[in-house]
Formats: C-alpha cells, structure tokens, sequence
C-alpha cells in the first residue's frame, strides 16, 4: 500500500549488494510517492523503490524506455542510472535514478503564466510517434468511451459542488467528442501536481514515468488545467500548435475527470484514511475551476 515505508537499513544493503560504489553516500527518506517510496541518495541521484502491486512493472518501463526518450526532453527528468534486480533482500526491481531539484506542485503551485510556452515545449518534444512494441495502458491514452462506464462514479465526490452538472456536461462532451485517429504518441499519461517540480511558480521537472505509453496526446493536454495557473491555457495550446478542437474538448474533459480524482485522493488524506494525500483536494479543485472557466 502507498502508506507502506522500507527502512533506510535495507536501502543501504541493498546499495552495498548491487552498487557498493554508491553505498555510503548521504541517503535521506523524501516525504510524498505513492506506488514508490523515494530516497535522495547524495546531491544527484534517488532511489526508488516499489510499495504497491502494480509498481515493479512501472519501473521497468521506465528503465526500458526513458532513457532514450530523456535527451530529447527540454526539462530535467529522472533519467534511470542504475537498476536494481531481484534478490534475496528484496525481491522486486528498483531503481537509482538523477535527482530532480524543486518542489512539487501540490506543495507548491505553478504560478508563472509563461509556464504555458514551458509546458508545451515539453510536450511537443514527448509527443513523437510511439514504435510498435511501446507499452499500453488500458485507461490512459485511450478512447474515451472506453472508460465512460468507470469514470461515471467520480462525480460523487463533488457531488456538494454547485457547478457539478457544467463538469458532468464538459466530460460528456468530450466523451462525445471525435476520438483520436493519428498516430498512436508517447505520452507520459500522468501528469498532475505531485508529479511534476516547480521553483519559484516554474514549471522545472517532470516526474515519475510509471505510467510511459502510448496513444491520444488529450491524456497529457489536460494538464493545460490541473497544472497550469488560472488563464494559462490559451497560451499552452497556441504554443502546443497541434491540438484540433476535438482533441482540446477531449482534453478538457479529462481534465475534470483527473480534478475528480485528485479530489477523492485528497479526501481520503483529510479524512485519514490510507493512502490519502491531504494536499491534493485543493489541487484539484482548483484545477476543476480552471477547467470549468475555459
């Protein structure tokens, strides 16, 4: 579970184990992670390593496919250095990985409205045709008909919420809305404010590629309103260039549903239930005004 801690002790044999040359650097425990607990190891590098089912798996994608795609990326990202394999100390992958500096942004806001261009740059650069054998997600970066019947019970977490029908509304639209019939892009398939660094209001890092597939690019566009500051929208999408208006009505639309589920997390956190993060339930409430105001 996201709650779940390893101690430093086995992180440290672990390093002695596998990579002894990294072994009696500085290791620290960083607050927040969710399918993955994280180290810093040192100034520049991390450890991270897998608490939840599905975490191990994701790591591997990033260890297959991120490195090739981090040159090309115009912000820093935590391009994998070292793996860790399965031993009789742990029996899942991990991952020493670079060190990205800043805050994330359910601590702290992006703010600065020229980090529309910021956020744009970064994906036009990822959004490149995907090969064949790129991983697939089965609720990320696909129709959204697909998940219509699953994404329904969401709005039950808002449901006090005096503009609720606008949301159910702009999500069916997009529902409605032409699917994606380019190419199938990579995508990083989770952006939301705990997985991206901002330094002083700028966007400075993205985070955490667990998610890397591939498929529609609205998965990612919608973080024009779970990230971006109120009004910064327009601008991400003139500096984007290659969003048609369906692609933007799907992207909205999924930018209310990822608000509904930032909410739902954060309400589990203030309530104390596990794997509850308090600080996401303004986040996303401000990213559903923003998406709501369009």
């Amino acid at each position: 579970m996201a709650d779940f801690r390893f101690s430093p002790d086995l992180v440290r044999a672990l390093l002695r184990e596998q990579h002894p040359d990294l072994a009696d650097l500085e290791l620290r425990d960083v607050d927040g992670g969710w399918g993955n607990q994280l180290w810093r190891l040192g100034e520049d590098l991390a450890v991270r390593m897998p608490r939840t089912e599905g975490a191990p798996e994701q790591l591997r994608i990033e260890q297959k496919w991120l490195p090739a795609l981090c040159d090309r990326l115009p912000l820093p990202v935590p391009r994998p250095v070292r793996v860790g394999e399965p031993s009789s100390l742990f029996p899942h992958t991990w991952t020493i990985m670079r060190w990205i500096e800043g805050e994330p942004a359910d601590h702290a806001p992006i703010t600065r409205l020229d980090a529309a261009g910021v956020l744009a740059d970064f994906l036009r650069a990822l959004h490149l045709p995907s090969p064949p054998d790129a991983p697939v997600n089965p609720v990320r970066g696909v129709p959204l008909a697909a998940i219509a019947e699953g994404a329904a019970s969401w709005f039950s977490h808002i449901a006090d919420y005096p503009r609720v029908d606008n949301a159910l509304e702009i999500w069916e639209k997009a529902v409605a809305a032409p699917p994606w019939t380019g190419a199938p892009l990579w995508l990083h398939a989770d952006l939301h404010p705990a997985n991206v660094v901002v330094r002083s209001g700028q966007l400075t890092g993205v985070i955490d590629f667990g998610e890397l597939c591939t498929g529609d690019p609205a998965t990612d566009l919608a973080a024009a309103w779970i990230l971006l500051p109120a009004g910064a929208a327009p601008a991400f999408f003139d500096a984007y260039q290659h969003a048609d208006d369906a692609t933007i009505t799907r992207a909205r639309g999924l930018a209310v549903l990822k608000s509904l589920v930032l909410i739902s997390i954060g309400q589990n956190g203030r309530l104390g239930r596990p794997g509850g993060k308090p600080t996401w339930e303004p986040a996303g409430y401000a990213a559903l005004d923003r998406a709501l105001a369009f």
